[in-house]
């Protein structure tokens, strides 16, 4: 009965599809006699799988010829876990509290935990998810391990996962927030732009499911290839992906230009530049200015010449060669060589496209925010130097760094809320040599996040500080050098991390931290894995 069934009704849905395209030209033609009423299209019985995303089904859209049903068999045909009809492909995501250490395992020692093998030297030990995602990956890996597996509330994962051992959590791509850190599988990661779903273990296909002709004209008219599909295709575009790198330190003076005069002005970029390169928006944090009548490295005429920096022109092309978007002005060392420098160096950035802020060529210019809209995400860029006055000099008449004042600095970050921004605050504040959180610095920053900013970062550590999160927001207190010559200073100023935002869909999703080590005064590389377990676990 059911197979007839299943027949008339393909034989309805497919007449109507053929009724609505049939031609003015095909009417004309027809014979004179009267047109008898056509039947009732029959409703189509759906039936939706309740484990499906909350995401996909907010969007889902019913055709009108569509009846949902409860019992699956009841239906006609299904939405359910599956290949052979696609309607969407959803990315799931392997996700550690923050501080987690490990950065990837492969799928295979995941799928045995799911089984109820400890796998030896894993760093996972318990998945927890919610239960319709344990009940998709039960249709593509059969029963979980009671042992190792566990169900959770959606909103408890975070908390449970920061809270108990070894215990990472599995959910979809949308539902990400800073505080989870990705791991990766086999070596793919969903918040990197070179990411290859096709080679990645979380992907899950969702398809129409039951008669293969009725399947097969359902996908046809609604599916993700239709005018009109009913269901979101994905729920990651890579259209929608936005990445920003944030730096620390560049100074292209002393031991660093000594180096640049001697191997080339790309130099110090020779091991990292295609990671700064690949970033959609890279900030630089240049504290010294060009100027014409700077003298060679380690010549420096003006009194102190180890406090004292400029940099020459030709230097430029370090920052060109890494891929510069957007200069931090907040620097000490920015005044150096004078307002004319000053003036010269906003002038090379402008000649170059590049946005600068947290300084300017008066205080009013220094103020402004660097805006950027990069695949539907806008964010925007605020900073100021907060040591005592005398480093900052832009006022209504002079140029330089702006010096921090949260309530007016407040005020910026809400502007630029307003206007749709994401906005990342940049200090040049107190510096220090320790890994943990300076208490002296926790009140501008938390004030930055207070009045709205998403990021905050610390751009005057010549060596990595610890992490916060507060109110939602990212604090990184400091990041280290990117380029500066203190390798022969101690091990922590040989140490630094680049900070990988990741955004996506006008949210603020991830943030991954990539290790750099330098090498000599001039060159930094990415950490082994024994230097970045260490650097992190120390963090």
């Amino acid at each position: 009965m059911k197979k007839a069934r299943q027949s008339l009704i393909l034989f309805m849905f497919v007449a109507g599809l053929l009724a609505g395209c049939a031609s003015p030209e095909a009417a004309d033609q027809s014979t004179p006699e009267p047109v008898q009423p056509a039947p009732a299209e029959e409703s189509v019985a759906l039936w939706l799988a309740p484990y499906l995303p909350e995401e996909m089904t907010s969007g889902l859209r019913l055709p009108e010829n569509t009846l949902p049903v409860d019992d699956p068999s009841r239906a006609d045909l299904l939405v359910d876990v599956g290949a052979d009809h696609l309607l969407a492909q959803w990315i799931y995501v392997l996700a550690a509290p923050f501080d987690t250490v490990a950065d990837g395992i492969s799928l295979a020692q995941l799928q045995a935990l799911w089984q109820g093998t400890l796998t030896e030297g894993s760093p996972l030990e318990k998945l927890i998810m919610d239960g319709g995602t344990k009940s998709v990956f039960e249709k593509l890996w059969g029963s979980a391990s009671q042992a190792t597996v566990e169900v959770v509330a959606d909103n408890a994962l975070l908390e449970i996962a920061w809270s108990s051992e070894n215990t990472w959590a599995i959910l979809p791509f949308e539902k990400l927030e800073p505080r989870w850190k990705v791991i990766a599988l086999d070596g793919q990661s969903p918040i990197q732009k070179a990411f290859n779903s096709d080679a990645y273990g979380l992907k899950v296909p969702f398809s129409i499911v039951g008669n293969a002709d009725l399947a097969g004209k359902f996908l046809a008219a609604y599916g993700p290839q239709s005018p009109q599909p009913m269901l979101p295709a994905v729920n990651r575009d890579p259209d929608k992906l936005t990445t920003v790198v944030v730096t620390g330190v560049t100074a292209l003076v002393r031991g660093t230009a000594f180096l640049m005069e001697r191997n080339g002005m790309t130099y110090p970029a020779i091991d990292i530049g295609d990671i700064l390169r690949d970033a959609d928006i890279l900030h630089i944090s240049n504290e010294i200015p060009f100027t014409e009548t700077c003298p060679a490295p380690f010549s420096n005429p003006v009194n102190d010449a180890n406090l004292v920096f400029c940099s020459r022109p030709s230097y430029i092309q370090l920052l060109e060669a890494v891929g510069t978007d957007v200069v931090e002005l907040t620097g000490d060392h920015f005044r150096d060589w004078g307002p004319e420098a000053m003036l010269y160096t906003i002038d090379m950035y402008n000649q170059r496209g590049w946005k600068y802020y947290g300084g300017g060529i008066n205080l009013e210019d220094g103020m402004q925010p660097a805006l950027f809209e990069h695949n539907g995400n806008k964010i925007a860029f605020i900073g100021c130097n907060a040591k005592p006055e005398g480093y900052a000099t832009a006022s209504a008449s002079s140029p330089g760094a702006v010096h921090c004042d949260m309530e007016a600095m407040g005020k910026v970050i809400k502007q630029v809320i307003a206007q749709g921004y994401l906005p990342i605050f940049t200090f040049q504040h107190l510096e220090y040599y320790d890994y943990k959180i300076n208490k002296n610095l926790v009140p501008e920053f938390q004030s930055a996040a207070d009045a709205g900013a998403v990021i905050v970062s610390g751009s005057q550590a010549h060596q990595p500080h610890a992490f916060e999160f507060y109110k939602g927001a990212l604090l990184h207190y400091g990041l280290g050098n990117l380029f500066f010559d203190q390798y022969q200073e101690g091990f922590p100023q040989r140490q630094a991390f680049l900070d990988r935002h990741v955004f996506y869909d006008g949210r603020y999703i991830s943030t991954e931290l990539l290790t750099i080590m330098f090498v000599d005064l001039a060159r930094p590389r990415l950490m082994t894995a024994d230097e970045r377990a260490d650097l992190l676990s120390t963090v």
